[in-house]
């Protein structure tokens, strides 16, 4: 996979490895998640209860798997143009799930702190996918434009002041990434997209803190 993404850069292209060092850990909460609900007895009812803070995700969780399966086939073909539509559908319905349908975190319910880790990691990340693939898609060895910088900071900006820790980080993490994999790139484009995360963090944490 990495020898097509070095092949087809662009100005959304992260450092590949950061993908890997996200889904590393974001991995094993998915096996303690599944864990859980393949565990969790839905006749018991202290049980039930907990095992209600999981199944509302799975018919996402699993269309992401499904869809993140389809993209590989595809991004390992070289058919950018169809692997993003996975990647649109996948990134679209998890960030969907994160805004609209995830109930708040209880946090005496171990399920319920997992799912929100689990759904809102998976979003997360699926940003960076989403403007990964579609870059190299569709506007494959281009940069930045300034629409596209200035963009990107609103974007980033206020998603980051709509965020909790979780989601937050993610999208301080997102532009890390970014950030690293432009460098190489354009040098320039890296050192704002660095800001940028600099920025994020910041108002991730402030949000937060203030609450």
């Amino acid at each position: 996979m990495k020898d097509v993404h070095d092949q087809n850069l662009s100005f959304f292209s992260p450092q590949p490895f950061f993908i890997a060092g996200f889904f590393f850990p974001q991995q094993l909460f998915q096996l303690a998640w599944l864990y859980r609900l393949y565990k969790l007895d839905p006749k018991k009812p202290t049980e039930r209860a907990e095992l209600d803070q999981i199944v509302d995700f799975v018919p996402i969780y699993s269309l992401g798997n499904l869809c993140i399966a389809s993209w590989m086939v595809f991004w390992n073909s070289s058919r950018l143009d169809i692997s993003n539509i996975f990647v649109i559908i996948n990134s679209v319905s998890q960030l969907y799930y994160v805004t609209a349908k995830l109930p708040s975190m209880n946090t005496s319910s171990t399920s319920s702190i997992l799912t929100h880790i689990v759904s809102k990691t998976f979003a997360g990340i699926g940003v960076l996918d989403l403007l990964h693939n579609g870059s190299v898609a569709f506007f494959n060895h281009q940069r930045a434009s300034t629409l596209v910088k200035a963009l990107t900071g609103v974007g980033f900006g206020l998603a980051s002041a709509a965020s909790d820790w979780i989601f937050g980080g993610c999208m301080v993490y997102d532009l890390v990434a970014l950030a690293v994999g432009q460098s190489s790139i354009d040098s320039g484009w890296g050192k704002l997209l660095g800001a940028y995360a600099v920025a994020s963090a910041a108002i991730v944490g402030a949000k937060n803190l203030a609450r």
